[in-house]
């Protein structure tokens, strides 16, 4: 693409063109793990948690929601204060209460305190996710930062689905405070990581001309409820939960209904896991060379037809081998899909990508929370329900990328058209 189509300058609100080195995207990509982790790393725990503290099943699904709770309501305070005061200060704090928080988590005698601790993990932990998203926002533009946030939905992206393998391996011989104190090195090596590694991407010069372009240009509501933001926003959310509805009924699928032992199990787990790393890989390497509206409409539509296979396969009595199919066709697509919309989404509002990070990422784990417990409704016995919700997401994440488009076209030419450069990582 020649560079003719960017000699005008983007403007006071326009993202300055800044290149992510390769330190810089690792750490964010951690950042953007921490959370998920967090969140899947002890389920496989859940039964010793239970005898250990000496309570029910209930309690310590609570300590679940609490830090989804947390995550969510979390992001939507870390992501417009970094509007007003910078991304780096409130990425200090947000790190370093994870970390104590997460000490908390770790020696909490009872579990109302390891719920209250978990809430407190949930809240601090949401700064990395949203302010990882706006700081690529910040430092780069176009295929740049589409090619970014794919490759920090590398990690970020398959650590949902590694997290309760991984700790499927080590609670047996950690126990459940093990476990946790595993998420606890990571939040100490996620605070050393942006100590080191993370600047201010958003300099008090660059935070007068935008508080400059609300004086002039109005509030941001208008860009945040525009077709184009919540288009791509809802494509995303909706993308990841039928990830998450995957996630969550994949142990009934797999072992209750295939019969499939733990090794097999995690087997498949692991698959679709590589297949999504790789796809989210290869996306990156075709940012900038490949329309990106149109590879999150591809993964959309091949993760819909894997999703609709999925149910045909649920209601007919087809061989249930065939489930397993249907759930790699779903979920690998999706590599096309996170970091490409989010790159979508945040480049529509470039004077508030803190609250639009915010806004999306707090969308993205509500929706999680919701949809975790409605794939299990009809018993382990039948795949139907976890089938609805994965059809029902993906047509939403479908509709949702049709709204979209129908939005101003700038973002879509912006994203084809600069000529920002990632470093190669």
């Amino acid at each position: 693409m020649s560079s003719s189509s960017t000699t005008e300058p983007a403007g006071p609100a326009g993202p300055p063109a800044s290149a992510i080195g390769p330190a810089l995207l690792l750490v964010l990509a951690l950042l953007s793990a921490v959370a998920p982790f967090a969140t899947d790393l002890y389920l496989p725990a859940f039964p010793a948690m239970v005898t250990d503290l000496g309570t029910d099943a209930t309690s310590i699904q609570l300590t679940l929601t609490a830090f989804l709770v947390g995550i969510a309501v979390g992001q939507l305070g870390f992501g417009p204060i970094s509007d007003r005061i910078g991304r780096r200060v409130p990425l200090l704090v947000g790190a370093t209460v994870f970390v104590l928080a997460s000490v908390a988590t770790v020696f909490a005698p009872t579990v109302e305190l390891l719920v209250v601790a978990r809430l407190l993990q949930g809240l601090s932990g949401a700064a990395g996710m949203v302010l990882g998203r706006a700081i690529v926002s910040d430092r780069a533009d176009g295929p740049a930062a589409a090619r970014a946030m794919s490759l920090m939905m590398v990690v970020g992206g398959v650590a949902p689905v590694v997290a309760p393998l991984a700790g499927g391996f080590i609670a047996g011989p950690l126990g459940w405070r093990g476990v946790l104190a595993v998420v606890l090195g990571i939040a100490v090596l996620m605070l050393v990581a942006v100590i080191a590694v993370v600047r201010e991407s958003l300099p008090p010069a660059r935070r007068a001309e935008l508080r400059a372009a609300r004086t002039t240009q109005g509030s941001v509501v208008a860009e945040l409820g525009s077709r184009t933001y919540l288009g791509y926003t809802l494509a995303f959310a909706f993308g990841f939960a039928v990830m998450m509805a995957y996630i969550s009924s994949s142990p009934f699928l797999y072992q209750e209904m295939m019969g499939l032992d733990e090794m097999a199990y995690g087997l498949l787990f692991g698959l679709n896991a590589l297949a999504l790393m790789v796809v989210s890989g290869a996306s990156a390497n075709l940012a900038g060379r490949v329309d990106v509206r149109r590879m999150v409409g591809l993964g959309l539509a091949i993760s819909l037809a894997g999703t609709v296979l999925f149910l045909v396969i649920a209601l007919t009595g087809l061989p249930v081998g065939l489930l397993a199919v249907a759930v790699f066709v779903a979920v690998a697509p999706l590599g096309l899909v996170f970091g490409n919309a989010t790159a979508l989404a945040l480049e529509s509002v470039p004077r508030a990508a803190g609250s639009a990070s915010a806004i999306l990422g707090a969308l993205q784990f509500g929706l999680a929370a919701l949809v975790s417990p409605l794939v299990s409704l009809g018993g382990e016995g039948t795949a139907v329900p976890a089938a609805i919700v994965m059809v029902t997401a993906a047509v939403v994440a479908c509709v949702a990328y049709a709204v979209a488009g129908r939005g101003p076209a700038a973002t879509a030419e912006r994203l084809r058209d600069r000529d920002d450069v990632l470093e190669p990582v």
